[in-house]
């Protein structure tokens, strides 16, 4: 009788192990369900922001490129022609070179994004890239928002005039050139959150294991 209860009580316990060790088994599948569906929808939301990042990048550099008008104005009595360029301002060149080199990055990146999600692939493989990605975001970011704070000053200048100086609000007789400039600069600067947009992604991509 003894060795018989003793038999039920290891047959028992073997079963109670078993089931325990199913249990843990089915916690690390859904664990790991569960960590490439979060990593599948970061690389999805990584593909979305860099297609957006370049279309936002192209209009504005589309929009400032093409700002230039040629208008009359009067100062003082007299008649005067105006001839707005983008390209006579360094800081709308500068905001054009910036925005050009996050149209080229956000092209590559939604390149190569998009043909390892179609393989079905990580976006970002390795931690390498991704400190590489998040170096090219903060970068691309900080240069996008200089650019655009520069080019914002040049518009406002143009709106309001100076105010030590009697000139006048130069925006009345420029009315294309200086909407297309104002429009450019928005674009710009929403450029600069999807680039930040982008870098916090890289961080959470930074954050898991390898």
């Amino acid at each position: 009788m003894a060795k018989a209860t003793e038999q039920k009580q290891n047959s028992r316990t073997v079963e109670e192990t078993k089931l325990d060790i199913r249990d843990v088994v089915t916690i690390a599948t859904t664990y790991g369900e569960d960590n490439r569906h979060g990593d599948r929808r970061n690389d999805v939301a990584m593909f979305m922001s860099r297609a957006m990042c370049m279309a936002v990048s192209a209009v504005a550099v589309l929009l400032m490129v093409t700002a230039r008008e040629t208008s009359m104005t009067t100062l003082y009595g007299f008649e005067f022609q105006l001839h707005a360029v983008w390209s006579l301002s360094d800081s709308l060149i500068y905001l054009v070179v910036v925005s050009s080199a996050t149209v080229i990055y956000s092209l590559l990146q939604l390149v190569l994004s998009g043909t390892r999600l179609m393989r079905r692939s990580p976006v970002i493989p390795t931690r390498k890239q991704a400190w590489v990605c998040f170096l090219a975001d903060q970068i691309l970011g900080y240069a996008m928002v200089s650019g655009g704070s520069a080019a914002l000053g040049v518009t406002n200048v143009n709106r309001t005039g100076i105010r030590h100086m009697p000139l006048p609000n130069f925006c009345k007789s420029l009315g294309f050139f200086c909407d297309h400039l104002a429009i450019s600069v928005v674009f710009a600067l929403f450029a600069f959150l999807l680039l930040a947009a982008s870098s916090i992604l890289d961080v959470l991509h930074l954050s898991r294991d390898w």
